[in-house]
């Protein structure tokens, strides 16, 4: 049955999982979400694609459960992107108004002279975010559209990235099918779910961590200032704990999910935990404060790089309304209480908002960047990317079936006299 509706879809592609949101947007704006798969992601490290098989593989399954969960057909997504290839840097451009009054095709010749800066060959732009206009010198003009003047100056924030990666993101998800509405900055996805208008005006830094890869972006007088990614999160945390309790990797994690603590002194050292053995060894006895122990160092060490990328970028003193931290590595507790000890600023762990539905599940860290990927989407006009059309359910031998007819899928055949025919042809008519 077709209904009509405009529907949007977001794909965070994570080292640790992939997550598929479909939602509706109201005639009001306001968004709605409807579907809701996750898989783990078996492709990734650091938030780059180290094999397309296996990411191909984990974006299929979440987005199939999207939409069994959504009754709809995923034709087209919006895709979040991270990974230590991001930089970031702010430019500067000035043209001249040629009417007296400031027209489309001024800001469109500003932001084109703002964005004309040397970068590496293997890099490309990923978004241009206008962060101020001036007219005449007259600073801090958000909308200058219709505003007399002589001269036009844009301060816009370019962030870069590393153009095999991306393009392979791209070519991770046209293999599934689907095409591709827009690749977004996860941090910035972020930014849309977490902040308040309140903190970016007042100056505030989104620290996101997430499995591969810690992202950083700075806010000052409502605009975009600094991005920045640190490889370093939540899988350096597993990799600690498995090494320094001798623990399989699956177990750590679990571990870690369950018991651990930021904060060693928060941490109860008369609670003890179960640690299984590598091999065929019993499970040993432990207290959660020991566990603590090898987990608190890891996190100061990861905050510390925070603290010097935000001492770096220049802002430190402009972040009045301190750290807010987001990302499913975010949510340990004694992570809040720890960061506050080393920045010697407010923190807070956010939530993601400004949608409706399902908010049991939603209302958790880990979707702030799926729930970003849908605010980006429905303030950038990318819908209609989801058909309402009943998808039947499939089973696991359907789906498998369907996977061996598209690998042994016939290539077609080219037009025209192939090579070796015109040869022959050549040779007859010489000889």
């Amino acid at each position: 049955m077709e209904i009509e509706q405009n529907m949007i879809v977001a794909l965070d592609i994570g080292t640790s999982k992939v997550v598929c949101l479909v939602a509706e947007v109201m005639p009001s704006g306001q968004i709605e979400v409807i579907g809701i798969g996750s898989h783990p992601s078996r492709g990734l490290k650091r938030g780059v694609v180290i094999n397309i098989e296996s990411t191909v593989s984990s974006i299929q399954r979440a987005v199939e459960e999207a939409e069994l969960m959504a009754g709809c057909k995923i034709h087209s997504v919006t895709v979040g992107i991270a990974g230590s290839h991001i930089s970031s840097l702010n430019s500067h451009g000035i043209v001249a108004v040629r009417d007296r009054e400031v027209m489309d095709h001024d800001l469109e010749r500003v932001i084109d002279a703002a964005s004309a800066v040397a970068i590496p060959a293997d890099q490309k732009i990923l978004h241009i975010l206008p962060q101020e206009y001036l007219i005449d010198n007259q600073e801090g003009i958000k909308e200058p559209l219709g505003m007399s003047g002589v001269r036009l100056e844009a301060k816009v924030h370019l962030v870069t990235g590393a153009t095999n990666a991306i393009q392979n993101i791209e070519k991770c998800v046209r293999r599934c099918g689907l095409e591709v509405d827009g690749v977004v900055l996860e941090q910035l996805a972020s930014s849309y779910a977490v902040l308040t208008d309140d903190e970016k005006d007042l100056g505030v830094c989104m620290v996101d961590i997430g499995g591969g890869t810690t992202d950083i972006a700075v806010f000052t007088a409502g605009s975009i200032r600094h991005t920045g990614v640190i490889p370093i999160a939540g899988d350096q945390v597993t990799n600690d704990i498995a090494m320094a309790l001798r623990t399989p990797t699956q177990h750590a994690e679990q571990l870690k999910i369950k018991y651990a603590c930021a904060l060693a002194q928060l941490a109860s050292a008369d609670e003890t935990i179960k640690v299984p053995s590598v091999g065929d060894r019993p499970p040993r006895d432990l207290s959660r404060q020991a566990l603590a122990e090898v987990v608190e160092p890891r996190y100061d060490e990861l905050f510390t790089l925070v603290q010097a990328e935000l001492r770096r970028s220049g802002f430190e003193d402009l972040v009045a309304a301190g750290i807010v931290l987001t990302g499913g590595t975010a949510k340990m507790e004694g992570v809040v209480e720890l960061a506050e000890e080393i920045f010697h600023m407010p923190v807070r762990l956010a939530m993601p908002h400004g949608v409706r539905g399902m908010d049991d599940i939603l209302q958790n860290p880990i979707f702030a960047t799926g729930i970003g990927l849908l605010h980006y989407a429905s303030q950038g006009g990318q819908v209609g990317s989801a058909s309402s059309v009943h998808v039947p359910p499939r089973n696991e031998t359907t789906l498998v079936a369907e996977e061996r007819v598209t690998e042994k899928a016939p290539k077609p055949k080219k037009t025209g006299p192939g090579i070796v025919s015109r040869m022959k042809d050549w040779f007859k008519g010489n000889f």
